[in-house]
């Protein structure tokens, strides 16, 4: 039972339970969201907030720790681990937003069409989606990579592939209830044509549950865009990437000198959590989702 529904309950404290309730969720969500903008504004700002040139190599400063010179310290390079974060931000951030925008455009075109057509177009395509389901994500990076070669283009074109299926799916299902409601029998009726339909009305509703599907799928895009860098199938060096960055620190790890892998996996780690919680906040907003 949520929250909402316990404090309807509570008889003379209800109201005030329902209004902390609602607090609580948007103060959730809004610092969610500031986490991920400040995160953006830091990845394209980088230029001007990074203090050195994030390749700069400098033998004189290697494992150096947090000082004014160098608040976040340095790799086992020499280069200003501050510095990296900030530009690692920018491929981080810009490959799994390619790989949503890519996935949830062609899954909401591939749900929508499959639902409104039905017949075999919806079987072919519902017996598609559950193949390319089938496959996860890193053997199909695997795969992509022994073909084309490693690459953050290659993560990308694979991701995109592979989150597919988890937005048609779910769009495709609320697409055939949208296409069983009495307005859309009203506009055949008016003699509506079938894409005008789809591109006026089905999509515009569909729209709110797209743009949960995407926030938290981005999340989850980042997280995998890192771990295919981190088992060299993304990002390649010297490049600066936040899962990159992990693998690069680990060698540090064991002389004690942990600071690359902690600070861009910690990052990582908060990015992806905001981002599910603007995922969940935007779902009870828009969705009226109260679990």
């Amino acid at each position: 039972m949520s929250t909402y529904q316990l404090a309807a309950l509570t008889g003379g404290e209800g109201r005030f339970g329902r209004v902390r309730a609602l607090a609580r969720g948007r103060g959730v969500l809004i610092a969610a969201g500031s986490v991920v903008v400040l995160v953006v504004l830091a990845a394209v700002c980088a230029p001007l907030l990074a203090p050195y040139d994030p390749d700069a190599v400098d033998p004189f400063a290697v494992y150096q720790g947090g000082s004014a010179a160098h608040w976040l310290g340095t790799d086992d390079t020499g280069r200003d681990i501050l510095s990296r974060l900030l530009y690692g931000a920018r491929p981080s951030l810009l490959a799994p937003a390619v790989v949503t925008l890519a996935a949830g455009t062609a899954g909401t075109a591939l749900a929508v069409s499959a639902a409104w057509l039905g017949g075999w177009y919806d079987r072919l395509v519902s017996g598609l989606l559950d193949l390319v389901f089938g496959f996860p994500g890193l053997v199909l990076a695997v795969v992509a990579a022994a073909a084309f070669g490693a690459g953050l283009g290659v993560a990308v074109m694979t991701l995109s592939l592979a989150y597919l299926p988890y937005i048609a799916r779910t769009v495709r299902a609320a697409a055939l209830r949208e296409c069983r409601m009495p307005y859309v029998s009203a506009l055949r009726m008016l003699g509506m044509s079938g894409w005008r339909i789809c591109l006026r009305h089905l999509v515009p509703n569909l729209l709110p549950l797209v743009l949960v599907q995407l926030t938290t799928a981005f999340g989850y895009a980042l997280l995998d865009v890192a771990a295919f860098s981190f088992i060299g199938l993304g990002t390649q060096p010297p490049a600066a990437e936040w899962g990159l960055m992990v693998a690069n620190g680990s060698t540090g790890i064991l002389a004690g000198r942990a600071e690359q892998s902690l600070y861009a996996g910690l990052v990582i780690v908060v990015f992806v959590i905001a981002c599910n919680l603007l995922g969940s906040g935007l779902s009870q907003r828009l969705l009226g989702d109260d679990r």
